[in-house]
């Protein structure tokens, strides 16, 4: 027993030092993938735990503070609105800063490096009252980096020029550079004076717009999507001109615009010279150029953003259609086994290339006066039955005209496309039978 007791104590001893050789033997294995020259992070400070940054270069302080949860301002050198974008590339840096190597493990003289006197220093405030400072020294010999080091850390580090680049910011990279801070997405006025023309647009709902002035008329929402989205984008100019208020007073006027939403009224005011455009806005100071995108985008008048569509259906599929011409009338509406007329279901290809046909008909003009006769009523139902939309075509002058019901408005029609809109009717087929089983 007593022999036995010690083979079995024998076994389990070799298998305890097998366990522990096999361990020790990843341990060396997992240590010799690392590389041993790998320099550590230089910090690492996640955005959750700044409360403050000051960006410092010779006399000037930049000072950014966290006013609130996700709300940073500019506090210093004069209080100002914040470029999220920019302080964000900042803070996701300092999150995990790393270095390109570690130049010196215990550096006694920093005048080498530069960091003696450093040319600019990152201060860092976190939330539990601690201050964390990143000196920035002199650009290495190669060029494609500079010498760093954390204030109270003896270690002198290399950076690259491109991190130090997302570092090194002053008010002017870090401010807010719309000209218009509005929300575009929450506008609920648009106003344009251009051309000698005010025109007016109100909104309607988180897609469509009305013309409101200089009379009454459906906006195309799209035109007014892409001004919104051109003047609201408009930015500052990345480099100042001297001469630029003198040239903004002699330039020409070529719009004025003002957005409204829930926090008031935005004014931009654009002119031209020669082939610059400037502009001044009610939010920023001074005068700054503007692309020629964004200047030719805000000569709007009231005739570009009309809408030239004749129905408003769009993408949504249409339930009901009805064609009358020559007093014969046709209807089509679609139930639960396809589109069906006076009982007989209808091909799904023939009554889907009617209703893109439908879709197609758009202005190639407008026109004042009386509506001619109709020769084609037309009438969509779509939105789950909830719309319906009546438009009629008469011939006046050998042109087609077009005209919805309840609005005013004339609609000038190629002839093709009306031509394309009867054939598309007149090819509209019963569905094949079911094959046989």
């Amino acid at each position: 027993m007593r022999i036995r007791g010690l083979l079995i104590a024998a076994v389990m001893l070799a298998a305890l030092g097998a366990g522990v050789w096999y361990s020790n033997r990843r341990q060396d294995a997992s240590a010799a993938d690392r590389p041993k020259d790998a320099p550590p992070s230089i910090l690492k400070v996640p955005e959750d735990q700044i409360s403050e940054l000051r960006f410092r270069k010779g006399p000037e302080v930049t000072v950014v503070k966290q006013v609130q949860q996700a709300k940073w301002a500019i506090l210093e050198p004069r209080p100002l609105e914040v470029d999220i974008t920019t302080l964000q590339q900042v803070t996701t840096a300092l999150a995990d800063l790393a270095s390109d190597r570690i130049v010196e493990e215990q550096a006694a003289d920093l005048a080498p490096f530069g960091l003696a006197t450093p040319s600019y220093q990152l201060e860092i405030l976190k939330k539990d009252g601690k201050t964390v400072r990143l000196l920035f020294g002199d650009e290495t010999p190669s060029g494609t980096a500079f010498f760093v080091k954390m204030e109270g850390d003896a270690r002198v580090f290399s950076l690259a020029n491109y991190t130090k680049a997302t570092l090194d910011k002053s008010w002017k990279d870090l401010r807010d550079k719309r000209l218009l801070t509005v929300d575009g997405d929450k506008l609920s006025r648009v106003e344009v004076a251009a051309k000698g023309q005010a025109t007016e647009l109100g909104r309607i709902n988180t897609s469509e717009w009305q013309i409101l002035k200089p009379r009454p008329a459906r906006a195309d929402s799209f035109q007014v999507a892409d001004f919104v989205s051109k003047i609201t984008g408009a930015t500052m100019s990345a480099e100042s001109e001297p001469d630029a208020e003198k040239r903004f007073a002699a330039a020409a006027p070529v719009a004025t615009i003002q957005l409204t939403g829930p926090a008031g009224t935005q004014k931009l005011e654009v002119r031209k010279i020669k082939d610059d455009f400037y502009a001044r806005s009610s939010q920023v100071e001074g005068v700054h150029k503007l692309s020629k995108e964004t200047g030719e985008a805000a000569a709007r008048d009231f005739e570009s953003f009309r809408n030239r569509k004749l129905f408003d259906f769009g993408f949504s599929e249409p339930t009901r259609v009805e064609i009358r011409r020559d007093g014969a009338a046709t209807v089509r509406e679609k139930g639960p086994d396809g589109w069906m007329a006076a009982g007989k279901k209808q091909d799904t290809a023939s009554v889907a290339n009617l209703i893109d046909k439908l879709r197609d008909l758009s202005a190639a003009a407008f026109r004042e006066g009386a509506a001619p006769p109709p020769a084609v009523e037309l009438a969509v139902t779509s939105g789950d039955g909830k719309r319906t939309e009546r438009v009629t075509l008469g011939q006046q002058g050998g042109k087609w005209i077009g005209q919805r019901a309840g609005e005013p408005a004339l609609y000038e029609l190629d002839a093709k496309i009306v031509d394309e809109l009867l054939k598309a009717h007149a090819d509209v087929k019963e569905a094949p039978p079911p094959p046989k089983k």
